[in-house]
């Protein structure tokens, strides 16, 4: 790998093999595609279109969930792709084999050649197989992206692209929505893991490999069309919001985010997929909107600027979000150059709506005809016409679905080394080895998010049958009898082994649900103290540590890297856990690590703006930084300081929510007896009179359902007292987010210090309303007793009989006790 740039658009250049003096882009490039043009396939493409009524044509268009649209759908209006959202399923069997898949995808494609067409146009099924095929049990899933960005190896993804779609065909299913090309500028997204790095270089390097693996010239079995995603500008939004916006300069977004997409286009990809983002040019005075809405971008710069002759497709009900649209019609989304839209559960009144729009001319009937001739062209390259789902020679093939060995050979090659301060690897065998930390044996945890489920979570290793969890793999290389696991370190004489391997990370999230927001921190103690325990527990024994850390992102860890003699970053792995022990322990081949950092790597809780080439890049561990096994370093002890109050000047300060969960831990009370919740999101914590259990009131497993039967009361208690910012504590309220689900029988009350209220009425006015927003001035508390400097205890619910309510979002937020629906004091008696 030639050495990396500092300066992004200079670093580009290099991708695309420019003059390593080139100027930056002034304009978007014009791309020649490797499928070219064929004048007897557009023939024929004019000749099917010019047969089709607009029902049909419309019917073309509409891409619904399975969940919603049967193989019999498909055939009365003319459907032309379908799509499994994460999480969906065969006949919603989550165990599903090849097979299974396989049966329905032969459904639905028998059901679109029963049409009366006059030509008969096979449907296409869609899929977000984005770390291998993904979405179905017993598939090997590859590390995600982040992780192959740190391989640095093209040819790698290349063979991943191709072992994909081979496990995608076994399925029946012809089209995948990747690669995701986002180039993230800020860790805080959720959806960081998707990218390969925060370096365009990379991402350009990645883009056409991948799609020539998977897509190849569409002449094989093994191929299936490809997705170039999210277009454009998604890793780049402010403060790192899902769906926010994005204020790039066009000269950065074009140089910048739209780095792997000219690989993409020129390796042929023949679906692009619109993006959530908005792109507003600030510096250039131009606001594009969003994407899905943009004509600018989708038409102006993709199809006719870049000569993309493929078919875009919208995200998950994406013109919906467009202003003044809905999910089931959207005329500005479709003028501005979407072909298909992925409209999962409201696309009969799309359809209807969309054909009353092409009727009253609000929608030219040239776009339509020119939407759907993409269509077909990609179907006809794709070879769709030609055989059906079962006469695929992958076709309800499992073997096809597992090259393990493959993505084994991926995780060696994704590990990055950190810190190596002792000559602890690999480890003789023979050595007697304690395995601590709740990702070692949890495979849910190791694959992240977008495995099985859409968010990776609600899944056990039962759900992943041809896999090894890191645990699994030490145990294989050390000898099973030199291996002793304890989740938690607690209770453990750690003197008696000669090393502690503590494998500890984030949980499993996707979009939305991931990100950490604009007030936030890096911290990733502040959302999983049970790692920092776990470390506490071990460390300075006497015996080394080595940190296996799994996440989905770069995080601020000092604590965590204090801690430990040795530290990896392993990113989020995949099935594969023989991957992590093959650098680990030794054994009889010995590998070295090679990973290099994606993304650099912070040294505060507040540092997000760390990309290369940035003004203020001062990062604890640069992009491209990774140690070999037998280097030595000296890190010292790091500043393990962070902003109780989050980042920045915020007018909130958290107390529980998914950003800061270990500032006030959650705690139980009863009598004399006291219990503090513990991490794990499946437990239920019980003391007399009172249960608690994860719940959902926003977002999967972000809140807590406290059910009282008796006294006990439900409180969110710091080590130290609050110190709110000034923003936060000016006419602010505690507001919390919370659905009661069975009104209070006796006494509620809730206490901020000092001061306690009657919340009773309040509570029972709530009840099965669903999710409710409270907001109760910090004016009520303090007139009864309340000194906000000395709070260590700003949230705490107690009931004197049945009662049930989940609790998640508690802050204080600084100006809610002004807004209109705030509780009155008077009201709280």
């Amino acid at each position: 790998m030639k050495p990396m740039l500092r300066n992004p658009v200079l670093a580009l250049a290099v991708a695309l093999a420019l003059p390593a003096t080139a100027t930056p882009m002034t304009d978007w490039p014009t791309v020649r595609s490797a499928i070219a043009g064929d004048a007897a396939l557009e023939q024929r493409v004019r000749e099917i279109v010019g047969k089709m009524t607009l029902a049909q044509k419309i019917g073309q268009m509409t891409q619904p969930e399975i969940k919603s649209a049967t193989p019999e759908d498909v055939r009365r209006y003319y459907l032309g792709s379908v799509l499994n959202g994460g999480g969906s399923w065969p006949n919603g069997n989550k165990h599903a084999k090849a097979a299974e898949w396989l049966a329905l995808a032969q459904r639905y494609h028998e059901a679109s050649m029963a049409t009366d067409m006059a030509v008969k146009v096979p449907v296409v099924w869609g899929t977000d197989a984005v770390h291998g095929h993904n979405n179905v049990f017993g598939a090997t899933l590859f590390p995600h992206n982040i992780g192959l960005g740190a391989a640095r190896n093209p040819k790698l993804l290349e063979e991943i692209g191709a072992a994909t779609a081979r496990a995608t065909r076994a399925s029946g299913i012809a089209w995948v929505f990747g690669p995701t090309l986002a180039v993230v500028r800020d860790d805080r997204w959720g959806r960081t893991y998707e990218s390969y790095s925060e370096n365009p270089e990379v991402v350009s390097s990645y883009a056409g490999a991948y799609v020539r693996g998977m897509q190849g010239m569409l002449k094989d079995d093994a191929n299936t069309i490809a997705t170039a995603k999210h277009f454009i500008g998604d890793g780049g939004t402010e403060s790192g919001k899902d769906r926010g916006v994005n204020k790039s300069s066009r000269s950065q977004m074009i140089n910048i985010h739209g780095a792997g997409y000219y690989p993409a286009l020129r390796a042929g990809v023949q679906t692009v997929m619109s993006s959530f983002n908005s792109w507003n040019d600030v510096a250039g005075g131009t606001n594009y909107g969003k994407m899905h809405g943009s004509r600018a971008m989708l038409t102006d710069v993709l199809k006719t600027k870049m000569g993309f002759d493929g078919f875009v497709v919208t995200d998950w009900n994406g013109i919906g979000e467009v202003p003044g649209c809905r999910n089931d019609s959207c005329a500005q989304a479709i003028n501005a150059g979407n072909d298909m839209i992925m409209v999962p559960d409201d696309w009969k009144a799309f359809i209807a709506n969309t054909i009353r729009q092409v009727e009253s001319g609000e929608i030219p009937m040239a776009r339509i005809d020119d939407a759907v001739s993409r269509i077909i062209r990609v179907k006809l390259r794709a070879g769709l016409f030609d055989k059906s789902p079962a006469q695929n020679a992958h076709a309800g093939k499992d073997e096809a679905m597992q090259p393990r060995e493959l993505a084994r050979r991926a995780v060696r090659e994704s590990l990055v080394l950190l810190k190596n301060d002792k000559p602890v690897l690999p480890i003789a065998r023979g050595k007697k080895i304690l395995v601590v930390g709740k990702t070692a044996d949890d495979l849910s945890n190791q694959t992240g998010g977008w495995s099985i489920t859409w968010q990776g979570s609600a899944n056990t290793n039962a759900d992943f049958p041809n896999a090894d969890t890191i645990l699994a793999g030490i145990r294989d290389a050390a000898g099973q009898d030199k291996v002793s696991f304890s989740a938690d370190a607690k209770d453990v004489d750690v003197t008696r082994f000669d090393v502690v391997v503590a494998v500890i990370g984030e949980r499993p999230y996707a979009e939305g649900d991931g990100d950490i927001g604009p007030n936030g921190t890096l911290r990733h103690s502040g959302r999983y103290p049970e790692d920092l325990a776990v470390l506490q527990a071990v460390a300075g024994k006497g015996k080394p540590v080595v940190t296996v850390f799994v996440s989905g992102r770069p995080l601020y860890v000092n604590d965590l890297l204090n801690l430990s003699d040795v530290f990896v970053a392993a990113w989020l792995p995949g099935t594969e856990g023989k991957g992590v022990s093959d650098l680990l322990v030794s054994s009889g081949k010995r590998y070295d690590f090679t990973g290099k950092l994606p993304f650099s790597w912070p040294k505060s809780a507040c540092q997000t703006d760390l990309n290369v080439g940035d003004k203020h890049y001062a990062p604890l561990f640069a992009y491209g930084y990774g140690l070999k096994a037998g280097t030595r370093t000296k890190l010292g002890k790091l500043d393990a300081a962070y902003p109780a109050g989050g980042c920045g000047i915020s007018n909130t300060f958290p107390v529980f929510s998914q950003a800061d969960r270990a500032s006030f831990p959650l705690t139980l009370r009863s009598g004399s007896q006291q219990l503090v919740l513990g991490a794990d999101l499946n437990a239920a914590f019980t003391l007399p009179g009172v249960t608690v259990q994860t719940a959902q009131v926003n977002t999967q497993q972000d809140a807590k359902l406290v059910t009282w039967t008796g006294p006990a009361s439900f409180e969110a208690r710091g080590a130290r007292a609050m110190v709110l910012p000034a923003a936060a504590a000016a006419n602010a309220a505690l507001r919390f987010d919370t659905i009661v689900s069975s009104a209070p029988t006796g006494k509620v009350a809730m206490r901020m210090g000092a001061g306690t209220l009657d919340t009773t009425t309040l509570f029972q006015r709530l009840a099965g309303k669903g999710k409710q927003t409270v907001k109760i001035p910090l004016a009520c508390f303090q007139a009864k007793g309340t000194d906000l400097a000395r709070v260590d205890t700003p949230f705490s619910v107690s009931s004197d009989a049945a009662f049930a309510a989940a609790f998640t979002n508690i802050e204080i937020a600084g100006g809610a006790a002004a807004e209109p629906d705030a509780v009155r004091c008077e009201d709280l008696r």
